[in-house]
């Protein structure tokens, strides 16, 4: 079992690791709080896809739906169009769902 003072210094050492080596991705929020639309959106493009194929459409995605209130009023067909190249069309479907799901029950919100 890790002692309190070992997995402090671990965190301290994982969090220095990644303020030195971390990517500059589109979803990453440089010095203000993460967009949680952002995050949950290249979370699920992220799926079994890597981080170089999901950039584009990540892009193109908030271009055309700059919050979760946009894409809720997107139709299937609109988010497929984006989505292709990216398979697994399902997670397309649920992101959608999710997405008006949100919107609808929570006005927008994800907390």
């Amino acid at each position: 079992m890790m002692t309190p003072e070992k997995r402090l210094f671990f965190q301290k050492q994982l969090l220095q690791w990644y303020n030195q080596y971390q990517r500059a991705l589109p979803w990453r929020a440089v010095d203000v709080k993460p967009n949680p639309y952002y995050v949950w959106l290249s979370e699920i493009m992220l799926q079994q896809t890597t981080v170089v194929t999901v950039i584009p459409y990540f892009n193109r995605f908030i271009k055309k739906w700059p919050t979760i209130t946009h894409l809720a009023h997107a139709t299937q067909d609109e988010v497929f169009h984006l989505w292709q190249g990216l398979g697994y069309y399902q997670r397309a479907r649920n992101l959608l769902k999710c997405a008006q799901v949100i919107e609808n029950t929570y006005q927008g919100g994800f907390s």
